[in-house]
């Protein structure tokens, strides 16, 4: 089933990762479980990035939900665009969306999915609100 980005989306973030050797299975072409990780490489490298480096990492981001459509597969060699969005930010959630192409096909999706994040204090196990800096980038 394939989703729809929504139109209220916001591109974040983009970056390109190479599709390694050990990505692949035994069908020889990347494992499932590895777009996940795809996901949540460009979703770390984004909040990296932004993330204002004297903010305490007591609170920080969950996922509380991830999805993903697989359109073509990925194979390697090669390397994948990697493209994240933002939208419908909540008091204390972000929902994430992301699109995987090879750079080798430009605009051919092989994946899309995304994730529910939602900010929250470690110590308290508890959502609380984003933080402004990233309802500014989200917003």
């Amino acid at each position: 089933m394939r989703f729809e980005l929504p139109e209220d989306k916001k591109l974040v973030h983009e970056m390109v990762i190479p599709i390694r050797w050990g990505d692949m299975d035994a069908m020889g072409h990347v494992n499932n479980t590895v777009y996940f990780r795809y996901f949540e490489i460009v979703r770390l490298d984004w909040l990296s990035r932004v993330r204002p480096a004297d903010e305490s990492h007591d609170r920080g981001p969950v996922i509380v939900n991830a999805y993903c459509s697989f359109l073509r597969q990925l194979e390697y060699p090669g390397a994948i665009l990697a493209r994240q969005y933002a939208a419908r930010p909540g008091r204390s959630s972000v929902e994430t969306f992301v699109t995987l192409e090879r750079t080798d096909a430009p605009g051919v999706r092989c994946a899309e999915g995304g994730a529910k994040m939602v900010w929250r204090d470690h110590g308290a196990q508890a959502a609380v609100p984003l933080p402004d800096w990233l309802r500014a980038l989200v917003g």
